[in-house]
């Protein structure tokens, strides 16, 4: 079959800065990613390399401010960028969502002597985080997690069991929510966590049926000393802080979603126009053409709302419904579109010599990942017709 290869995606970019940096991100992509993406995706190999570069090309940091070292991108921007990256390789736009949405907590609560101590590491100097919110028995009940973080002379100790945690195991820095009070939403608390502390160590990673490569681990925590500097935010407040960074933490989600359909969907066209059946390309069929035109249809429908909720977040405005929309729509997209994908190959598409059988399957934990796609449905409910009465 000929080569047909993909036509990039038409951005509408607001600045001559930001289709730079697209094509910045296109060539590393192309250059450095894609060629042992599905290799290193089967062999289950954690692309560190690949960090440290996007960290040295000044990408881990995009929506941040440029004075500790971020892009100073807004959102509309960051996103896009996230879905180039998950079009080549989910592990690698994954990993960034994740590491951003761990900055989020000092970024956005912490003091300024904070910032200045931590944030130019995290987002320029080559460090890595993971986001530690929930737990075996917590998961999109969050509000009832079990780790305890209890004072003492030399700040706070921290014991209890992360879990679910991508990047556990290779992380430079944890965000970690922690039990301080209570119980329920305002007895928790925020902490950086270095991935060093004596009493911190993760479990084997998990066997997972896609994003082999992403390490995700139940991270322990067995009495590790925490300064009292290194607390985020106020007492209490760290459900909230969780809550904020997730909201913009979905938004990622729905650009990594829309980047592994996209990707999808470019090797679905390029077999059908390739393949060759009863003397014509299966491309010429109605049945397929119309298969095609739905998957772009969803597609650009899944962007131009996470575009749209991003816009709001850039303008200062409320977006907490339209970030469980976006995340919703695009990562349900992501399935469908994927599972056509498989389809529109037929046997071949069931293989792994060609890569729609993985967006397959590393679509399907983005329905699952920074909350359900249940749990978005009632959180988009609570919305419009307030909490549940019960």
């Amino acid at each position: 079959m000929p080569d047909r290869a993909p036509q990039p995606v038409d951005r509408q970019l607001p600045t001559d800065e930001a289709r730079d940096l697209i094509s910045l991100v296109r060539d590393i992509a192309q250059r450095e990613i894609a060629p042992k993406a599905a290799e290193e995706e089967d062999a289950g190999r954690f692309p560190r390399e690949v960090f440290a570069l996007l960290s040295q090309s000044g990408l881990l940091g995009l929506p941040y401010d440029s004075e500790y070292g971020g892009g100073d991108q807004p959102y509309e921007v960051y996103l896009q960028v996230l879905e180039e990256l998950a079009a080549v390789r989910l592990t690698v736009g994954l990993g960034v969502s994740v590491h951003t949405l761990a900055c989020h907590a000092l970024a956005n609560y912490g003091t300024k002597e904070q910032q200045v101590e931590h944030l130019p590491a995290m987002l320029g100097g080559g460090l890595l985080g993971a986001y530690c919110l929930s737990e075996p028995s917590s998961g999109s009940d969050a509000a009832s997690l079990r780790t305890k973080a209890v004072r003492g002379d030399e700040g706070w100790a921290i014991t209890g069991t992360k879990a679910w945690i991508t990047h556990g195991g290779v992380a430079d820095f944890y965000t970690v929510m922690a039990r301080t009070g209570g119980e329920g939403a305002r007895g928790i608390t925020a902490f950086l966590v270095p991935g060093d502390a004596e009493g911190l160590h993760a479990a084997l990673p998990e066997k997972k049926m896609g994003m082999k490569g992403s390490p995700t681990a139940q991270v322990h925590f067995d009495g590790v000393q925490v300064p009292d500097d290194r607390r985020l935010g106020d007492e209490g407040q760290g459900f909230a802080i969780a809550l904020s960074a997730l909201d913009s933490g979905r938004l990622g989600i729905a650009a990594c979603a829309i980047g592994v359909a996209q990707a999808a969907l470019d090797e679905a066209v390029a077999y059908a126009t390739g393949r060759e059946q009863f003397g014509r390309p299966i491309s010429d069929f109605q049945g397929l053409r119309f298969m095609l035109a739905d998957m772009a249809t969803q597609i650009e429908a899944g962007r131009a709302l996470y575009l749209a909720a991003a816009r709001l977040r850039d303008a200062g405005r409320p977006f907490s419904k339209q970030a469980a929309m976006a995340k919703l729509l695009c990562t349900d997209t992501a399935m469908k579109v994927t599972t056509d994908a498989v389809q529109v190959l037929g046997g071949y598409g069931y293989t792994a010599d060609f890569p729609a059988e993985r967006y397959m399957r590393e679509a399907k934990v983005l329905q699952i990942v920074e909350g359900t796609n249940q749990i978005q449905r009632m959180v988009i409910a609570r919305h419009l017709a307030g909490p549940d009465s019960r």
